[in-house]
């Protein structure tokens, strides 16, 4: 079984920063592209950001030049810094991973691809 974490969300004003991350769990032998999405209720998910096993990155354009994602390989985990924060940046975040659980897994690009529970981040004006 493998899984992934979120952490790091909470309640800021405008203007504040939150890092939150994104820890594999279980058989893991390294993490592919990941990516950060958001979700408010009644609305679709959204795309933050998304970082390739190279580190290629990607964002929305709503969260350009505020938010930076990032990856540490040997720690299994994914993190998004977000910076200047906006009320409309309140949102659930969660986390989606390409796990992989062996070097065969890897060869054979057999992968999970897991989403986590999600962390919430309320941005008060």
């Amino acid at each position: 079984q493998v899984q992934v974490v979120e952490s790091g969300g909470g309640s800021v004003q405008s203007g504040g920063s939150l890092r939150l991350s994104c820890a594999a769990s279980g058989s893991v032998f390294s993490i592919g592209a990941g990516g950060w999405y958001r979700q408010v209720p009644g609305k679709q998910r959204e795309m933050v950001a998304t970082i390739t096993s190279n580190g290629k990155t990607n964002y929305g354009d709503s969260v350009k030049g505020r938010f930076t994602i990032s990856r540490d390989n040997a720690k299994k985990t994914l993190y998004l810094q977000m910076n200047s924060l906006k009320p409309d940046d309140t949102a659930v975040y969660l986390c989606n991973a390409v796990i992989y659980s062996t070097y065969a897994d890897v060869v054979n690009d057999r992968f999970r691809n897991p989403w986590g529970q999600g962390t919430q981040v309320t941005v008060s004006s």
